[in-house]
């Protein structure tokens, strides 16, 4: 019963529903040091595995001698390609269609590539067991050039291939060549350059970079010998398809497989993929009846695990000359690394990199993107991102400003000109997508309007005007539209498995719930914002509800949580497990107050009758009439299950305006300011929502500022520890501030779009729009990420704009 004087306002806030901005409430345990995260995990009778790791890029592998490593005590085993082979686990299939090695197959095809592992009974032992691992290597030529792989007489990296003109996508036409993909109209985006009053083009490199989550990749695997079941605990973002996989590779039916992926400190797409440590932890657990437990090091996990981008682009644009887009052509060499495992749905293995046409209005569109092998560490991840959006929507940002520059227009004024007007959603893109809903205008006016955009070009032109300015000022802006929500299982399908989302709810008799999900989180607050959701559709106070994920054995089968796939698919399908829950709720409280259901309002939290608002029935009291005397005709309980597979996915947008002051003398750059809108749809929990923001502009300023993974001629990576490797504290991090407008998803259950990943999309091209535009005044059109102080310099010093 109510509380007296209780309103309706009272009740929402005791709800603490969606659109309430309430702690997250896995905060608790976290911030006391009560974490369980996979190396949390202690088994009895546990041993540890370590990796014996290649020195080099490209080389033969002529002997690997055991002998020393088998003596040292406490070492168990060591495995190499040899020892797995009769299991036919030494290849495995990555999700990308091509096959992997597990452990060096007579052949080295990275550096740091996984050539034996060690079990030993701790992991210091093991350590030093790998250390003892003799290998001899015949080194051979590396490539870690795309351009130079597909030479006429560049090495054959792939011998393992050799013959095969066939790929998983189509013809191959070189020995390092994957894949050629394609998207759009040629033959229309031929006739508009053809046409075009004006044209510019530019090639632009994306550099390859590290998700580098906090956590590092590990697993604890487990086989039970006597009931021939297989547990594993791992850090994972998408445990069901783990399971499937895992399954099919070691013939295990998958009603004995189980894995969970406790908590996960952070993933960004580096957690989606399966790694060879598994696979080799998982044997070693099956040949010695013992769990295993494999942990890597950070420098092996930014070596060895997914990295992301590493995209050569060449973009095109015609334009009438009034600045009108007519035609847009993209042309990308992507480097994939030694193996194609890319963590891309099955029919796009460019991922959604054609959503490049971004935000705006182009008639005819154009892109083609060719995979290419090197000597480089594999499996090319969605770094924050859905699938390749982040290099789609820099190159397209990047190539509206530079004919903004040519034609003398304003960066502003470019993209109102050119974007899709609110009345032409649902949009059709050149490249077949469907935008689900926008209004760019209004969100650009009011970024302009708050960061006073007149007032900084007027203080930019004052200082380019004074020769003695010690410091040159740029002013970044970007409008971009991502898409995510993966996706739609008549577009995205996982090694054939649909990529729809899972929700199981269980009301209790009491009236508390419990809600199970195909998804796992990663640090988005995942058990706050879904209590939040059922909440507002069922009356039970988010508190009441509890959320579980990640484990196999309880939770429905889902696709996991990466490509900002929480919100669009998860959330959807929570809410439509309650609805169903909610409709079975309204008969029982009919039954109660016996009257018809259509007799009934729903308020808050309670269904009452209508006209009459002091007979009502809460969900506590529904709840226990549910499982106590239920209606004649009806099945006791209150739960329901819900798969949901999205009829499209969802395009949230945004805009944003970067300020940088560049000291001319040193190169240094400080952001001065920082503002970024997002459009996410229905807003959950907005506290949750900046904080995500907040976290996906961070990284975006560790890319843009400072973040590659360099590598020299022999393949060498000259980047692989934190001293080495650009990781912003809150030393660094600039000051950031958020806004945002709400246009609702129209096909979403609750309007949702998914936040997440777009702070992260929309805020690399806004740091280098900034960057270039402090040097557009003397003709510079672009220079490439990163931005770091000492490139800064030489560009400066380039164009004679030091002091």
């Amino acid at each position: 019963m109510d509380a007296p004087g209780q309103t309706v306002e009272d009740r929402e806030i005791a709800l603490a529903g969606m659109g309430t901005s309430r702690l997250r409430k896995e905060d608790i345990r976290f911030i006391q040091g009560k974490g369980n995260y996979v190396d949390d995990i202690k088994l009895p009778g546990m041993l540890y595995m370590d990796i014996v790791r290649a020195p080099i890029a490209h080389g033969r592998i002529k002997k690997i001698n055991k002998e020393a490593a088998l003596a040292i005590p406490g070492v168990h085993a060591v495995l190499t390609a040899e020892d797995l082979k009769p299991l036919k686990l030494h290849w495995m299939p990555t999700l990308a269609g091509d096959v992997a090695a597990v452990l060096a197959d007579e052949k080295v095809h990275f550096q740091m590539q996984e050539v034996a592992v060690v079990i030993a009974d701790d992991r210091y032992i093991a350590a030093d067991a790998v250390e003892a691992v003799e290998v001899e290597y015949e080194e051979l030529l590396a490539v870690i050039d795309p351009y130079a792989a597909l030479a006429p007489d560049a090495p054959v990296l792939r011998e393992d291939l050799a013959g095969k003109t066939e790929g998983a996508h189509g013809r191959r036409e070189h020995p390092n060549h994957i894949f050629t993909w394609d998207a759009g109209d040629k033959a229309a985006a031929d006739a508009a350059f053809a046409s075009a009053a004006v044209t510019v083009s530019q090639h632009m490199y994306y550099p390859r970079v590290h998700p580098c989550p906090l956590e590092t990749c590990g697993c604890v695997a487990s086989f039970d010998p006597v009931k021939k079941e297989l547990t594993t605990f791992m850090t994972s973002q998408a445990p069901h398809v783990v399971r499937t996989v895992v399954s099919m590779l070691s013939g295990i039916p998958e009603s004995k497989v189980r894995i969970v992926s406790p908590d996960i400190g952070g993933a960004f797409g580096n957690k989606v993929g399966i790694y060879p440590g598994y696979v080799c932890a998982i044997v070693a657990s099956i040949v010695l009846g013992r769990p295993v437990k494999w942990i890597e090091d950070r420098i092996e996990n930014i070596s060895s695990t997914a990295f992301a981008r590493d995209y050569h682009m060449d973009g095109e644009i015609a334009a009438t000359a009034d600045g009108r887009i007519t035609g847009l052509r993209v042309s990308v060499v992507a480097d994939h690394g030694a193996f194609d495992a890319c963590a891309d749905p099955t029919k796009f293995p460019a991922g959604l990199f054609h959503i490049c046409s971004g935000s705006y209005d182009i008639p005819a569109a154009y892109a083609s993107v060719k995979g290419v092998y090197t000597n480089k560490a594999p499996g090319g991840v969605a770094y924050r991102c859905s699938f390749r959006v982040t290099e789609a929507v820099y190159l397209v940002e990047r190539m509206v400003d530079i004919l903004a520059q040519r034609l003398n227009m304003d960066k502003a004024e470019i993209r109102k000109k050119n974007f899709i007007k609110k009345e032409q959603f649902p949009y059709t893109s050149a490249f077949g997508f469907e935008y689900d809903s926008g209004d760019y205008h209004t969100a650009l006016d009011k970024v302009l309007e708050a960061v006073d955009y007149r007032a900084l070009r007027a203080e930019q032109a004052a200082k380019r005007a004074d020769p003695q300015s010690p410091t040159l000022m740029g002013i970044g802006l970007v409008t971009f539209t991502e898409i995510v929500g993966a996706g739609p299982s008549k577009m995205c399908d996982i090694l054939g498995v649909g990529m729809f989302d899972s929700c199981e709810i269980r009301v209790h008799p009491t009236g508390s719930a419990l809600a199970r999900m195909g998804t796992i989180t990663q640090g988005q607050g995942h058990q706050t914002t879904y209590a939040q959701i059922i909440a507002t559709e069922l009356g039970i106070p988010s508190e009441l509800v509890q959320v579980e994920e990640g484990d196999t054995a309880t939770a429905p089968y889902g696709l996991g949580t990466y490509g900002s796939r929480s919100t669009p698919v998860g959330g959807a399908a929570i809410a439509m497990a309650a609805r169903k829950i909610h409709a079975k709720a309204r008969k029982i409280a009919a039954h109660m107050l016996e009257v018809h259901e259509n007799d009934l309002d729903w308020e808050v939290d309670r269904f009452k009758v209508k006209g009459d608002d002091s007979r009502f029935k809460m969900m506590t009291d529904i709840a226990w009439q549910a499982y106590h005397q239920p209606p004649a005709d009806m099945e006791p309980g209150l739960e329901a299950v819900h798969y949901y597979d999205p009829p499209n996915f969802t395009f949230p947008f945004g805009a944003y305006v970067c300020v940088v002051d560049i000291s001319r003398a040193t190169g240094e750059t400080k952001v001065r300011r920082f503002y970024a809108l997002d459009d996410c749809g229905t807003r959950i929990n907005p506290m949750i929502i900046e904080g995500q923001i907040h976290g996906g502009l961070t990284e975006g300023f560790a890319v843009a500022m400072g973040q590659q993974m360099p590598f020299d001629a022999q393949g060498n990576l000259q980047g692989n520890t934190l001293m080495d490797y650009f990781w912003p504290t809150f030393v660094e991090t600039p000051h950031w501030e958020t806004d945002h407008t709400v246009t609702p998803s129209p096909h979403h259950p609750l309007g949702a779009k998914g936040v997440a990943e777009s702070p992260h999309v929309g805020s690399i091209p806004t740091f280098t729009s900034a960057m270039v535009d402090a040097f557009a005044h003397v003709g510079v059109t672009h220079f490439d990420m990163p931005h770091n102080s000492y490139r800064v310099w030489k560009e400066i010093k380039a164009n004679g704009l030091n002091l």
